[in-house]
């Protein structure tokens, strides 16, 4: 055994020393028929080393390389989700401020009400005023002080002050805004309060009449202001949630759900004429239908 050892230790250091004189060889250029022959018998003893060697790292190196190339076709298809998601994106709001817009129209169009259209750029809290949101038209678009606002589901605000290319629009909710409403069936008119809050109760509407006759669900429009400034009639408001008993009290009150979404507000108009005549109530949207129940079987 130790024989054998030592021959292998011996054999080892031959063939490193062989090798060595190669590549010693290679890197002075010779190629003359010594030199010739002594790398094809270098190559005949280290070929079956070499061929197993690359045997071995074969498998590794293709794994690496593997790995590599689904490294890169992952990079990519990341790469290519995320720009189909982008796509996605933007369809998806594309369509929603057409719907949008098409609600608009639509309202602006039962109302006969001439509207520039813009978009809220900007929540802002103007001096003494918390509810205020900045749109992108102003005077170059006919906009002025004390216009009415809508949306496709009806009345957000009045614009307040206008520059350039932008204005400021006091909205509903704000509780020092004030606009004189009309309930739809009893023509019974009153005045909305904001109550500084974008939930159900938004609104507060205080009826002249302590008399007059309210429920929930009632719905209410803009009575319209003396020269449709700064509201123009038939503007849909909301809708009734509760009614307050105040016994002797001269006047009745209740809270109102706005229509509008204040906090998600994108697309409005801004009305820039009065309409010929009032529209009354037929731009409030129709009422749902009374679900039928099903038979019993």
């Amino acid at each position: 055994m130790r024989r054998d050892a030592r021959s292998t230790r011996v054999l080892l250091g031959l063939l490193v020393l062989t090798s060595v004189s190669v590549i010693v060889v290679d890197r002075g250029g010779g190629s003359g028929p010594p030199l010739g022959a002594l790398r094809s018998g270098a190559a005949a003893v280290f070929g079956p080393v070499e061929t197993a060697a690359a045997a071995v790292a074969r498998p590794v190196r293709d794994a690496v390389a593997g790995s590599g190339g689904r490294d890169s076709d992952a990079a990519r298809l990341a790469r290519e989700n995320a720009e189909l998601r982008r796509r996605l994106r933007s369809s998806d709001q594309a369509r929603a401020r057409a719907a949008e817009l098409d609600r608009l129209l639509r309202v602006a169009g039962a109302g006969q009400w001439p509207t520039v259209p813009a978009r809220v750029v900007a929540v802002s809290a103007a001096q003494g005023l918390r509810f205020t949101v900045t749109i992108d038209a102003g005077r170059r678009d006919g906009l002025r002080p004390d216009l009415t606002v809508i949306n496709g589901d009806g009345l957000v605000g009045r614009v307040t002050t206008v520059g350039p290319s932008t204005a400021t629009v006091l909205l509903t909710i704000d509780p020092e805004s004030s606009v004189g409403a009309r309930l739809e069936r009893s023509s019974e008119i009153g005045v909305l309060t904001g109550r500084g809050t974008a939930g159900h109760s938004g609104l507060h509407l205080e009826l002249l009449d302590g008399q007059a006759r309210v429920a929930a669900g009632d719905r209410l429009v803009t009575f319209g202001s003396r020269g449709a400034t700064p509201y123009v009639a038939g503007v849909p408001i909301g809708a009734v949630t509760r009614v307050a008993r105040t016994p002797g009290s001269l006047t009745r009150t209740a809270t109102v759900r706005p229509y509008v979404d204040y906090t998600a507000l994108d697309l409005v108009g801004v009305v820039v004429q009065p309409p010929r005549t009032d529209p009354r109530d037929a731009v409030l949207p129709p009422r749902p239908s009374p679900s039928t129940p099903s038979p019993t079987p």
